[in-house]
């Protein structure tokens, strides 16, 4: 599912540990009036995890913070700054925020009910592969077996007397 761009916030990576909010505010100010700064939280470490975002009031200055700023070094660091996707809460088709848990139910019933039936189809194909491969082993064994006959009688030649004299008795 493709998520539309925001073309006024950007994302900024590889920031150095001693970088916060406040730093990165003013790394982009030159490039126009921004409206937030974010550096999300390891809930663990409570540090930022080595990212940010900075969003503009116009689209043009976020896109000249971009291109001036991508490879760009703060802090002995090397950032990569790229336009942000939207934020996406987990959970359901369209995430939490959007409709009550139960929402996608029917959806998760849907996909179960053709997964199930996809693998009994699988199944049913790999058993009749398997009928399939059997009759085609058991038809050349048999085919085998026909030729060793012919071969036998053809390279011994008393099996080839017999084979003369039963059919003379056969025919008389």
């Amino acid at each position: 599912m493709a998520h539309p761009v925001q073309k006024n916030t950007l994302y900024v990576g590889g920031l150095a540990e001693e970088v916060n909010e406040t730093i990165l505010h003013s790394a982009f100010i030159p490039f126009g009036d921004i409206k937030d700064v974010k550096t999300p939280l390891d809930q663990a470490t409570q540090k930022h995890r080595s990212f940010g975002f900075v969003t503009f009031l116009e689209k043009e200055d976020a896109a000249a913070a971009m291109d001036n700023m991508d490879n760009a070094e703060l802090y002995g660091r090397v950032l990569t700054v790229n336009y942000a996707l939207p934020e996406r809460i987990k959970g359901g088709e369209q995430g939490w925020a959007a409709q009550p848990i139960w929402a996608d139910a029917d959806t998760w019933f849907e996909r179960q009910q053709q997964e199930e039936e996809m693998q009994r189809l699988q199944a049913e194909n790999r058993a009749a592969m398997q009928t399939a491969e059997e009759l085609h082993r058991k038809k050349l064994a048999e085919e085998r077996e026909g030729e060793k006959d012919e071969t036998e009688m053809k390279d011994d030649p008393m099996a080839r007397a017999e084979a003369e004299v039963l059919k003379q008795n056969n025919s008389s």
